[in-house]
Formats: C-alpha cells, structure tokens, sequence
C-alpha cells in the first residue's frame, strides 16, 4: 500500500495486529510470565531500509522496537528481558508468499543480500531459540536483525 493510498482502515487495521495486539497480548499474559522469563517481539528489516508500499506496515513494526525497549525497561524488576528479532526477506506466506513464490522478487532479494539468497524460516527460529536460552540472559532491549545481510 503505496502512502498516499492507504486508508485509515487499512493502517488501522496494520496497527491493531502488529502494535496493539502484541501490547495488550503481552500485558495479559504478564501473570504468566515468570521472573527471569524472556519477550521476544517479532519487527522487520524494513525499519532499518525502505521499500516503497511498505509504509504503514514499516511504521508499525518501528512502534513494536520503541515498545520492546519499553518493556525491556519496566520489566527489568523483575529480570525478564525483552527483545526484538528483525527478519529481513523471508521465503514465507507473507505478503502473499511474493518472496518465496515470484522468481522475479526471489533474486531481486537475492542480489542485494551480502549472503547471495532470501531467508527461510528455519533462519529465524535459532536466534530466537538463542534468545530464550539461559546463555543469553544479559540481552536485553535489543534490536538483532537476522537478514543475511540485506541492504548491507
């Protein structure tokens, strides 16, 4: 959705799934965290670059690493750690599989990834694995992009 297109719906509706519900998610599910427990939010490569169209969705995953660093912050008394893991390019469902399903945009990500190919899934999972673990309990508040090196 180019920006000057974008309804108010539209953007409202990016906004409810990508920054309220992970806000008001996460504030319900408070009591069940424990002390010393581990928030990993999910944000996007596309809050570092850009791509034209992208705007609104960008804009909210931007808000979801000002909130993790928030939580990071108010949840520190309690010693669980909140961070942010920034997919770039992922051969996914998302946005209606354009990476994983158009050869076309395939190599286009290709070509500006330093890694020479598109992400898959079992490219994100580690890191947030690794983010959960006990060996990683000093990270917090942080941003940590898992791209191959797009954009670089």
């Amino acid at each position: 959705m180019e920006f000057a297109q974008t309804t108010e719906a539209q953007f409202d509706g990016i906004f409810n799934v990508h920054v309220k519900g992970v806000y008001f998610l996460t504030q319900k599910l408070l009591p069940l965290i424990n002390d010393g427990g581990r928030i990993i939010n999910v944000s996007s490569g596309l809050t570092r670059s850009t791509l034209p169209g992208s705007s609104a969705y960008a804009s909210a995953k931007g808000a979801v690493e000002v909130m993790t660093r928030y939580m990071a912050r108010e949840l520190g008394p309690r010693h669980i750690t909140a961070n942010v893991v920034a997919p770039g390019a992922v051969e996914t469902d998302f946005s209606g599989g354009v990476v994983r399903d158009n050869p076309e945009v395939n190599r286009w990500v290709a070509d500006i990834t330093a890694l020479g190919r598109a992400g898959v899934a079992d490219d994100i999972g580690p890191m947030i694995a690794s983010l959960l673990s006990d060996e990683n309990r000093w990270v917090n508040a942080q941003r940590i992009e898992v791209s191959g090196g797009m954009n670089i």
